[in-house]
């Protein structure tokens, strides 16, 4: 007999799938924690090599430190710059820059990127970026890892896995449009009529809304804070916040049972420009940034589960009796 699935049941809504000790997303009550502390807290306190200490240690019982992490981590960089011209083989034109395993990964990804030595606030936003999207839940690529890692796959398997999840429009890919919608806007005299108009035109909202959050992403607020402190970095905050304000209390006017509240891709691409991030990197750094995670949960996956292997509902022609 064929038994047709609601909506929800087929995204998987709200069925778990593993235990985990490593995060937990409360969508009602915009709470997330990652290895035990709540996302704001970590972010303030945490670099990316410490909550990656945090994540991997919960998965695999391990007493790693911060010093470990960073060691391997500039080791690892080390080795793809040795292999990156077979890697890599065309850039901008301009001589790659070598890596330096002595400082963080945040402070080196800059410096690398940028030709010079990144300022201690410029490190400490990045910082806040990939501890705040280092874990979130049994997300679609992680969910896609765990998979992978169930099947006793590597971690080498189970992280394109993830990554090749990460790449699809609905998963990861918003901070750009932001930056898009923004620039279309241009001015604040613009904000109220080209939302209006948008928003009758049926038009998303990008930054807006979230599968899992009913009330404001959490992660947004981490990414706030860090935004005003580069303030000085060319970023123009008050007209990205008159946007937010604007943009909410007309969603609110349009959906008050369910208004779409900011989620963290919004100050995600207002953070990465103020950085000076090209935006086709957007999704590559989220990628850095979620492969603790990824890696965390593959680690944990092939420790404490077991071959992933879900049922289906047919719903197509039955034989003739």
């Amino acid at each position: 007999m064929n038994i047709h699935l609601t909506k929800s049941q087929i995204g998987l809504d709200g069925v778990p799938a593993a235990e985990t000790a490593l995060s937990h997303v409360d969508g009602e009550r915009g709470e997330l924690i990652i290895a035990g502390e709540h996302v704001g807290r970590l972010a303030a306190k945490s670099s990316f090599e410490g909550v990656t200490a945090r994540l991997w240690n919960g998965a695999s019982k391990t007493a790693l430190t911060e010093a470990n992490v960073r060691a391997s981590l500039g080791a690892a960089r080390d080795r793809a710059f040795a292999r990156l011209d077979e890697l890599l083989p065309a850039t901008k034109g301009l001589d790659p820059i070598a890596p330096d395993a002595t400082v963080s990964h945040a402070a080196d990804t800059l410096r690398m990127l940028h030709g010079r030595a990144p300022a201690s606030r410029e490190v400490t936003a990045l910082d806040a970026y990939l501890v705040t999207a280092s874990d979130h839940g049994m997300n679609a690529s992680t969910f896609t890892a765990r998979v992978v890692a169930s099947t006793q796959a590597d971690l080498f398997a189970a992280v394109t896995a993830g990554y090749c999840a990460l790449t699809g429009p609905l998963h990861g890919g918003a901070p750009e449009p932001v930056l898009e919608m923004l620039d279309a806007i241009g001015s604040r005299e613009r904000i109220q009529p080209w939302v209006d108009a948008a928003l009758a035109r049926g038009e998303r909202m990008m930054g807006f809304g979230h599968r899992v959050y009913r009330v404001r992403d959490p992660r947004a607020d981490v990414l706030k804070t860090a935004v005003e402190a580069l303030a000085s970095n060319g970023t123009d905050l008050p007209f990205a916040g008159e946007v937010e304000a604007y943009i909410r209390e007309a969603l609110r006017k349009k959906n008050p049972e369910r208004p779409l509240e900011t989620n963290v891709e919004f100050f995600t691409a207002i953070l990465l420009d103020a950085l000076a991030i090209p935006r086709q990197a957007f999704t590559p750094i989220f990628a850095v940034a979620r492969s603790a995670g990824w890696t965390a949960h593959a680690r944990e996956q092939q420790r404490t589960g077991r071959l992933i292997r879900p049922s289906s509902s047919y719903v197509g022609a039955m034989p003739e009796a």
